[in-house]
């Protein structure tokens, strides 16, 4: 029942006479409008509570609903059209991105398995230039702030570093290859501590946050300059830039792999997952270099260029039997660890690459030639006069003399240019024949070719068909002027005398490991027969005679205990820089022991202006250093067996 009071019931009293109005109004009389009624009182109990219609409601519900869909429409055309470009890159901070995984690069061994070529632990500094703006960092100049911390690490000016990180519309930008694992650390000491003051000190910005690093390898090369000219360098993009490692690139690089992930702030998502496909390894070169016997011809060759103030030099030596190349060194080299400080006229191999006219140690090739055609004999009798006329030239030995009565034998152990004229102007009836069977021998001691090694940037040389030769030429390629060779040429020609008259392409490279662990050989190397055995046993005996008889040029390349066949040479050189005939190339060839020969060394060197420029004198003590050496690191013993003791004149 409700609280409130019941209605009180009006009673109804008398009714009450009506006045009329003053005026005009009168009493009611017959007609009049009877008075009202008094209204009927209202029965008492509870209020009925009606409801009203439903409507209105469902209308302003429907509005509301209405209303809200407007709203998110009107957010979804902003953030699809109006603001899509604002979002997406929002969204940029959240997203997968993908690098390689770079492969390790093999290593290069030299034959005893003694490391030249290795790669190390490095690392690749980047940064995300997204993280260094304004609006991330909060400061206008959060790029050169860490230039200036990042600059004196990575060894580049504050500029440069700044610049990168200002880089747009990217969120990688490199700023060092191949760091050392230190020059990470410093930077990351330097991040922590920016780190913790920045939690500790809200005024402080971390602006290394931005700094990252990618793993990666570094080449280097743990004996320095040693065999430079071989191995070659690693360029910034870890590829080969010369030399063995130019040309195994392919073998030595391995197959980079990939990684796909999310990444948010510059850093992986280890919850979102990721995708890769793994680096394959490079494959392990061993090469057919001794790394002492290396050492010692590195040395040698770069003392001598020193104390004769030469332009440079280069000496090689080789196993006679197989072709391996025990030592390929040059003078000037190059460290390839600091290309930095590297003269770029010394980033060659110039045992291959440098083209020079022989000299006299091309005199081996006319002899082979003469006896393989039976023109002569070791004691064939040859009268050299001091002057001889050929053609439009007054032809002479390197001394005046008079009239000298040697055997061919004689001819060799002297070094005479007369002497080798007169010679190999009996390998046929006229000069034109003859010119032909010489040119056919040089061809065959490989002359003229390349060496089969297939190194970048080798020369072949220049040797010119016969008929094409000069008249001045036909007298002077027999005593090895008028045609070039490289170092490696040369060697060879006396390998192929020491293993017998037959030539074996040299080599560089024993095989590979591959990164399953199994080792696979080179091919074998081609082999030619160029004279026969009888001939090379007997031109061995003749360049003993160079070496062991006291008329012999090559007396300073004795070697105690050994037999020793060599020869030597001086020519005139022709300067790269003119064209023209300027100073001498130095040389002297030989291999020993030489009645067993089991090593061939080869010497040259360029433009000597101090001291003798004579092969004999130059490079004969540089030939007997390194050859000792070599005999006694391969325990080559001595044959004991007597000398042929060939005679080197005669009496008329």
């Amino acid at each position: 029942m409700s609280d409130r009071e019941p209605p009180r019931r009006r009673v109804p009293g008398p009714a009450r006479p009506v006045r009329p109005a003053s005026g005009s109004q009168r009493p009611p009389g017959p007609g009049a409008r009877p008075a009202r009624r008094p209204s009927a009182p209202r029965p008492s109990g509870p209020r009925i509570i009606r409801l009203g219609n439903p409507r209105p409601r469902l209308r302003l519900v429907s509005l509301a609903l209405t209303l809200v869909m407007v709203a998110f429409v009107v957010r979804l055309l902003q953030v699809q059209a109006v603001d899509a470009s604002t979002y997406a890159a929002k969204a940029e901070r959240n997203r997968y991105v993908g690098r390689t995984l770079a492969a390790e690069r093999g290593g290069i061994t030299d034959r005893n398995g003694v490391e030249l070529a290795t790669s190390e632990d490095a690392y690749d500094i980047t940064a995300d230039p997204t993280m260094f703006t304004r609006k991330a960092t909060k400061v206008t100049d959060a790029p050169e702030q860490a230039a200036a911390l990042l600059a004196p690490i990575l060894g580049q000016s504050t500029d440069a570093v700044a610049k990168k990180l200002r880089t747009k519309n990217t969120r990688y930008t490199l700023l060092a290859h191949r760091q050392t694992p230190q020059v990470w650390k410093q930077i990351k000491d330097l991040k922590t501590t920016l780190a913790a003051k920045e939690e500790t000190d809200k005024s402080t910005v971390n602006v290394l946050a931005g700094v990252l690093a990618v793993p990666a390898s570094k080449r280097v090369y743990p004996n320095g300059d040693l065999a430079a000219g071989i191995l070659g360098w690693v360029n910034a993009d870890g590829k080969g830039g010369g030399g063995l490692e130019q040309q195994l690139n392919k073998e030595l690089a391995g197959k980079d792999g990939k990684i796909r992930y999310a990444q948010s702030g510059g850093r992986q998502v280890p919850t979102a997952g990721s995708t890769e496909t793994p680096a394959v390894a490079g494959s392990d070169v061993e090469l057919t270099i001794d790394r002492d016997i290396q050492w010692a011809a590195q040395n040698a060759i770069t003392e001598q260029v020193k104390k004769s103030k030469a332009d440079r030099g280069y000496v090689i030596v080789q196993d006679t039997r197989t072709g391996e190349i025990l030592a390929m060194a040059n003078s000037p080299g190059f460290d390839p660890n600091d290309l930095s400080e590297a003269d770029p006229d010394g980033l060659h191999n110039w045992s291959l690459e440098d083209a020079f006219e022989p000299g006299s140690t091309a005199k081996l090739m006319s002899m082979a030639a003469v006896l393989q055609e039976n023109a002569a004999t070791p004691d064939t009798h040859v009268v050299v006069p001091n002057r001889l006329h050929r053609g439009d030239r007054l032809f002479q030995d390197d001394v005046d003399h008079p009239t000298w009565y040697l055997t061919l034998n004689g001819v060799l152990a002297k070094s005479s240019n007369i002497g080798t004229i007169l010679a190999t102007g009996q390998l046929g009836k006229t000069q034109k024949q003859a010119n032909q069977v010489l040119y056919s021998y040089l061809r065959k001691f490989g002359i003229g070719s390349h060496t089969g090694l297939g190194f970048p940037g080798e020369t072949a040389g220049i040797l010119a068909p016969p008929g094409t030769w000069s008249t001045s030429q036909q007298y002077t390629i027999p005593f090895g002027q008028g045609v070039s060779i490289n170092a490696m040429q040369a060697a060879s020609v006396y390998s192929t005398i020491a293993n017998g008259g037959v030539r074996v392409e040299p080599t560089l490279v024993r095989g590979t490991k591959g990164p399953d662990g199994r080792f696979t050989p080179a091919a074998q190397p081609k082999k030619t027969r160029v004279v026969s055995e009888k001939t090379a046993k007997t031109l061995a005996q003749m360049l003993e005679s160079v070496v062991d008889d006291e008329q012999g040029t090559g007396i300073k390349a004795r070697i105690p205990g050994y037999r020793v066949a060599g020869k030597t040479g001086t020519a005139n050189r022709v300067d790269p820089a003119t064209g023209r005939y300027h100073g001498y190339t130095s040389s002297f060839a030989g291999f020993a022991p030489a009645d067993n020969p089991r090593i061939t060394v080869y010497c040259a060197i360029q433009n000597a202006t101090k001291g003798s420029y004579f092969g004999g004198q130059t490079c004969g003590p540089i030939y007997k250093q390194v050859m000792e050496f070599a005999l006694k690191t391969l325990q080559v013993p001595p044959t004991g067996a007597k000398a042929a003791n060939l005679p080197v004149s005669f009496t008329p």
